[in-house]
């Protein structure tokens, strides 16, 4: 069985929505049958490039509150309840991801797709880590075993930049009109 989840990398229904994703295999009798490949599908493409903004103050822009308030669901006691604390989300920052979501598409391709999103996920949400910049994302390079200067020159020349909208594509001829969303051998979307 083929799992696909098309996340933001910067979302905290996505980090989430993984986290339980990774743990419902975990539990699943033929889980080694079970590939699950994470895919890009960025929303913050039209964020500045050059800085990045308070996630608070994002939220309440762009919604008119923020998780806890009036309805909102408290997203960060969500993650708390599933073993995910800490799990930082309004105090964190909120930039733009394309680079970001290109180093994954790298990882990707040299053999380390979960293990490079989950710990973008873990670092983010976990520890309130910067994604944004190449020096931010070399530094995960090393931590994966990637060959640094490789990185450096994959992520300069924008080599996945293509792949990264590609998948984007791919999630909305599938009927993807947000993050997270998965596909169950290419047939089942959820």
């Amino acid at each position: 069985m083929k799992v696909e989840i098309w996340s933001e990398i910067a979302c905290p229904w996505c980090g989430l929505g993984g986290h339980r994703l990774g743990r419902a295999v975990e539990r699943f009798e033929h889980s080694g049958d079970v590939e699950v490949v994470h895919r890009s599908f960025p929303l913050g493409s039209g964020l500045p490039e050059d800085r990045t903004l308070s996630a608070r103050e994002f939220v309440l822009a762009k919604y008119g509150a923020v998780p806890g308030q009036a309805g909102v669901p408290d997203i960060e006691g969500m993650a708390a309840a599933e073993g995910l604390a800490p799990y930082r989300v309004l105090d964190n920052r909120v930039g733009n991801t394309d680079l970001a979501h290109e180093f994954l598409a790298h990882a990707s391709a040299e053999g380390k797709n979960g293990e490079a999103w989950n710990m973008l996920f873990r670092a983010y949400f976990g520890e309130a880590a910067p994604i944004f910049t190449l020096d931010d994302l070399l530094g995960f390079s090393d931590k994966l075993g990637l060959d640094r200067e490789q990185t450096r020159q994959v992520l300069v020349d924008r080599r996945y930049r293509q792949r990264v909208q590609q998948d984007a594509l791919q999630a909305q001829r599938l009927g993807a009109t947000g993050a997270p969303f998965t596909v169950i051998d290419g047939r089942y979307a959820l």
